[in-house]
């Protein structure tokens, strides 16, 4: 990983890294936010594919999955 801390910006780049920095941040917030509502739904659809005894073999593994991705958005 890449620390941009010890990193010194010439004062006429500054606009662009902190426009840089705007889209990243921008970027990292709504890939959270589309995880974990994707995960949201499997979550669900696994919930409703184990509703029935055969569809439990393809629903808890779905559902375990969805958690994962859950989690990982929050975290």
């Amino acid at each position: 990983m890449s620390n941009s801390a010890g990193r010194h910006i010439p004062w006429i780049l500054w606009p662009v890294y902190a426009v840089w920095k705007l889209l990243t941040f921008i970027l990292k917030v709504t890939g959270r936010i589309i995880c974990a509502l994707m995960g949201l739904a499997l979550m669900a659809a696994g919930v409703a594919i184990s509703l029935s005894i055969i569809g439990a073999i393809v629903g808890i593994p779905l559902i375990a999955f969805g958690f994962l991705i859950t989690i990982r958005a929050l975290f």
